[in-house]
């Protein structure tokens, strides 16, 4: 079976771990979580960074930070994970969604306008597979509407925009390093803090409300209950884990991005006859390699291609599922049609993606594809 995930180890991991043992500071905001706080501000510049159990984690903290509350509105793409939109109705917002683009699944910039009113309060963009959204539009809409702006940047490490790292336009950012992203800890993932208006309560919450950092760094006398707040530190055992993975990103993106033009250059064929829809890079955007993807042309080919590679003993995936039409935000949706997020939803392939993929392997997966297609060209003659 090629699989379709392997997590990839440096082999440095173990070594940090056991250091981190010897350090006798296992728990959170010990050495490995300074070295990779250091290690975002200075590669990519951002402001300031806390790590976090997971990206839904970091959501949820930039939820709180900027005061979400009930009656508030929250414009967010329909096709994303619903970590996205959970964080935000748990402060009791209302999520209004917005459909995708035609060209790729992030959210279709012009069509954020006429959903903004007076209760709107944000914007959450996704950059999907780590390709930045149309930042321009949404840069501008923020500015003329007062809005916070949060970038879901789960999938986006390493990627920019007109030569801006992701995870720096927005007032907050949000990372993941699950085990399915480029860099992992298997679970983790990291909240950037643009706006330095948020950066000592961000501190805060971070440490379950308290003022524990200020006391250790001796600001304060002792600490206290301060603010709300929760467990949103990780462990220095998952930092460890995660400053190997950070000492080799070089390496890694350079890995990924050679399989990813593999795909896209032996797949190229079946886009050109129309067969299939590859990913597409703005002029505006770098790919990251996240992920390769193929959209096919309807739910039921999707579904036979699934199959049809399964049986080659390849496991491709189908991604997520409209949010607007699931079974428990539906029936709260304004009705509005969302066709392109339906296409996604319903047409959408991923194909195996990690490090130690070899070229054999990936030839394997484009000849099955497109023998499947020659299959159906023929059937259809």
């Amino acid at each position: 079976m090629i699989g379709f995930n392997k997590p990839y180890f440096t082999g440095k991991e173990t070594d940090y771990m056991q250091d981190a043992v010897k350090r006798q500071k296992i728990s959170g905001n010990g050495h490995y979580t300074q070295l990779c706080h250091q290690f975002f501000q200075k590669k990519y510049g951002f402001e300031h960074v806390l790590l976090t159990h997971s990206c839904t984690a970091a959501l949820e903290m930039a939820a709180l930070l900027i005061n979400i509350q009930p009656g508030d509105e929250v414009i967010i793409p329909s096709y994303t994970f619903v970590s996205t939109a959970n964080a935000f109705i748990l402060r009791g917002a209302k999520v209004v969604f917005v459909d995708s683009c035609a060209e790729n699944p992030n959210l279709d910039a012009s069509s954020i306008a006429p959903l903004i009113n007076a209760r709107t309060k944000a914007i959450v963009v996704v950059h999907y597979a780590g390709i930045a959204c149309h930042m321009g539009e949404i840069l501008d809409l923020v500015k003329r509407h007062r809005l916070f702006l949060v970038e879901d940047a789960a999938q986006a490490i390493d990627s920019f925009w007109e030569g801006k790292p992701l995870g720096s336009l927005g007032h907050l950012a949000c990372f993941s390093f699950h085990e399915t992203k480029n860099i992992i800890s298997g679970e983790g993932g990291m909240l950037v803090i643009n706006d330095p208006a948020f950066t000592a309560r961000a501190e805060i919450l971070w440490e379950k409300g308290t003022n524990r950092s200020a006391f250790f760094r001796g600001e304060v006398d002792k600490y206290t209950w301060v603010d709300i707040g929760s467990s949103f530190l990780p462990s220095d055992m998952i930092a460890a884990f995660l400053y190997a993975q950070l000492e080799n990103i070089d390496d890694i993106q350079q890995r990924r991005r050679a399989i990813w033009q593999r795909y896209f250059d032996q797949l190229q064929g079946l886009a050109e006859q129309n067969l299939v829809q590859l990913p597409h890079i703005p002029a505006y955007a770098t790919n990251n390699a996240h992920m390769f993807y193929l959209v096919c042309q309807s739910a039921s080919q999707r579904q036979s291609l699934i199959e049809y590679l399964k049986a080659q003993h390849i496991h491709a995936i189908f991604h997520y599922l409209s949010l607007h039409e699931s079974p428990f935000y539906s029936v709260l949706h304004d009705g509005r049609n969302l066709p392109q997020t339906r296409r996604y939803t319903d047409c959408l392939v991923r194909l195996p993606f990690y490090y130690e993929l070899s070229e054999p392997e990936q030839a394997l997966v484009c000849e099955h594809i497109s023998q499947f297609y020659l299959k159906n060209q023929v059937m259809a003659s």
